[in-house]
């Protein structure tokens, strides 16, 4: 059975509008996951410079405060100190989160 023009016309015209949702469907994914991945970035970036501001503060206090008590040979002695003071600020602020984190979790 041969097909009329209507018919083929009415054929590619409803092609044409899967395809056009299709390639909606898949613009909305990406800006979402364009949006997600780029707030993750920013995030990254100002965590990135919030740990540098801490190191700064960290190696100040270790050089104000632990220093004087060493003597100024003390390198070593206030490398170690700063390290467990870096350690334990970071094991202390990933427990915080994680337990905001699970609350937050539980509310979902």
């Amino acid at each position: 059975m041969k097909k009329t023009e209507e018919q083929i016309y009415k054929e590619e015209l409803a092609k044409q509008e899967n395809i056009h949702e299709m390639v909606m469907k898949d613009a909305k994914v990406f800006k979402k996951q364009f949006v997600e991945r780029s707030l993750k970035l920013v995030t990254s970036g100002f965590g990135l410079v919030s740990a540098l501001a801490w190191n700064e503060l960290i190696k100040e206090m270790v050089e104000v405060y632990i220093k004087p008590y060493f003597g100024k040979n003390s390198g070593l002695i206030s490398l170690a100190i700063y390290a467990l003071l870096v350690t334990a600020l970071a094991v202390f602020i990933t427990y915080q989160l994680s337990k905001i984190s699970e609350g937050s979790n539980d509310e979902d």
